[in-house]
């Protein structure tokens, strides 16, 4: 459950979770289906994640989007509500989900590209990724399930 002081840390600056280039690789390094993985929480083997997310063009927006949820729960130690998260999605988004309050459903590993997969199948339930990177813009999740 440290996610969340390190998301903290990292929406200061530049997401340390994007890693640059290297990020989009990590999903081939042993995390597919019935890949080692960490074990912990089945993040490494899971096959379906269920998330939400933000997306922004710009990374001052998406700061500001992750500030909104960091003042009213994060930086206080509880998790966001769905609910909640659908709010600021609403608020912010960019992305044609925001109107749904950012609900992506239950996605399959390998149907994400790079970054977004590698920190939606790394997140544990019920946290909320710190900002980060992909090639579609600037991006938070909350990770709402995981499943086989």
């Amino acid at each position: 459950m440290g996610k969340d002081s390190k998301a903290k840390e990292s929406a200061k600056g530049k997401s340390k979770q994007s890693g640059g280039g290297s990020a989009a690789e990590a999903p081939s390094k042993g995390k597919s289906k019935g890949g080692g993985g960490s074990g912990k929480d089945e993040l490494g083997t899971c096959t379906y994640v269920k998330a939400r997310h933000v997306l922004c063009e710009k990374q001052g927006r998406i700061n500001d989007a992750y500030k909104k949820l960091q003042d009213g729960w994060i930086n206080n130690g509880d998790k966001v509500p769905p609910a909640e998260f659908a709010k600021v999605a609403a608020e912010f988004s960019e992305c044609p989900s925001g109107k749904k309050g950012g609900d992506l459903g239950w996605f399959p590993r390998g149907k994400m590209a790079g970054p977004f997969q590698e920190v939606a199948f790394s997140t544990p339930v019920g946290s909320t990724s710190a900002p980060f990177k992909s090639t579609h813009g600037y991006h938070f999740i909350l990770v709402e399930g995981r499943k086989n």
